[in-house]
């Protein structure tokens, strides 16, 4: 079979075609090349966090690749069969480890039995969702489509030293998925959150929590609003570098939406709070089911589940366009719909007939 050609230029042109590609080609048995990779992006080419993500799918999925070296723009993936066990991948970088994730955790769906993945590299670094929203939001997202796996944080790594270390577990692989119906939010019942610093002191923590929860209860006086607080003692903190953030998460009727910040040298505390909180807010005020990160996660997942999903999303980014047209490309057969919105940057909802995939 001749691979398929996508173009890593179109849409968003960065990292996220290259995932979404190589989890639906691994699931599929479709090979495929990727040409232009990461052409928008002011490093084109696979860098290390990339580099890894190839390397993980292509591992679990038995796979041969041609072209898989640092800075290279294309790449030509031929799956084989997907295998279960023990993995173990390092960026080697502070390099995304959340990013590797969204890669493989579809695939891990349909794995033929028990898989624990160990990943080494960033946690909580810019451009990526912090383990955290995985860990609280995202899970629980995928559970209601019947996918259980669990997330253990071993270590945070931040930029530039990483060392992060997140265990990744699926005991029984659904080998399915069920469609969702996450459209509308629902009303909100409370909010959580969970504010870290790793080598700095113990105020910066509270700070970023105090700062989020002010902003969350000026705006929903009444709700409850519980925050914990990550921080180590001094001489037991096992991190390689300093760093913080936080991730904020509301529940509500019918979904579970979140919000993030991360800590940089020379940003208040209280400013990375306030960003965490701002963002659920903003997202939350839309009304939808799924904030701006979740509405682009779950488009694969719902074209290979069983059923109609409904994706309501609070904010249409130009990665969740992106995944639309990918899934349209490579998967023709799954039928995706906007039956509301569809400009970038306004509030949405997705119809998704999935084709029902099963391992």
């Amino acid at each position: 079979m001749e691979p398929l050609v996508i173009d890593g230029s179109f849409g968003e042109g960065g990292g996220q075609i290259l995932r979404t590609t190589l989890a639906l080609s691994a699931l599929l048995g479709r090979p495929v090349r990727i040409v232009n990779i990461r052409a928008k992006r002011p490093r084109p080419g696979l860098q290390r966090q990339h580099l890894t993500s190839v390397k993980a799918v292509a591992e679990i999925a038995g796979a041969r690749v041609e072209g898989l070296r640092l800075g290279s723009t294309e790449i030509t993936f031929w799956p084989g069969r997907l295998q279960s066990g023990r993995f173990r991948f390092d960026i080697g970088t502070a390099g995304s480890i959340t990013l590797v994730l969204q890669a493989v955790l579809p695939i891990l769906v349909y794995a033929p039995g028990r898989v624990e993945l160990e990943v080494r590299g960033g946690t909580d670094v810019p451009w990526s969702p912090p383990i955290d929203y995985v860990r609280f939001v995202l899970s629980r997202l995928l559970e209601r489509m019947g996918y259980v796996f669990r997330v253990t944080l071993r270590r945070r790594g931040h930029y530039p030293r990483g060392g992060g270390i997140v265990i990744v577990e699926v005991p029984q692989p659904p080998k399915r998925l069920e469609a969702v119906r996450l459209s509308n939010a629902g009303d909100i019942k409370a909010f959580e959150g969970l504010s870290h610093a790793v080598r700095l002191p113990r105020h910066v923590a509270e700070r970023q929590a105090r700062a989020a929860q002010e902003l969350i209860t000026a705006r929903y006086p009444g709700l409850p609003v519980d925050i914990e607080l990550e921080w180590y003692e001094p001489g037991r903190d096992p991190h390689l570098g300093p760093g913080s953030g936080i991730v904020v998460w509301a529940h509500t009727g019918n979904s579970i939406l979140g919000g993030d910040s991360i800590g940089a040298k020379g940003k208040p505390a209280e400013k990375v709070g306030r960003e965490a909180a701002e963002k659920l807010l903003e997202d939350l005020s839309a009304g939808k089911a799924l904030d701006r990160h979740a509405s682009d996660m779950l488009i694969p997942y719902a074209a290979l589940a069983c059923g109609e999903s409904i994706l309501g999303g609070a904010k249409l980014t130009m990665h969740a366009w992106t995944n639309v047209e990918l899934v349209k490309r490579i998967l023709p057969e799954a039928r995706l719909e906007f039956i509301e919105g569809g400009e970038i940057g306004k509030p949405f909802t997705l119809r998704v007939e999935g084709v029902c995939y099963q391992a």
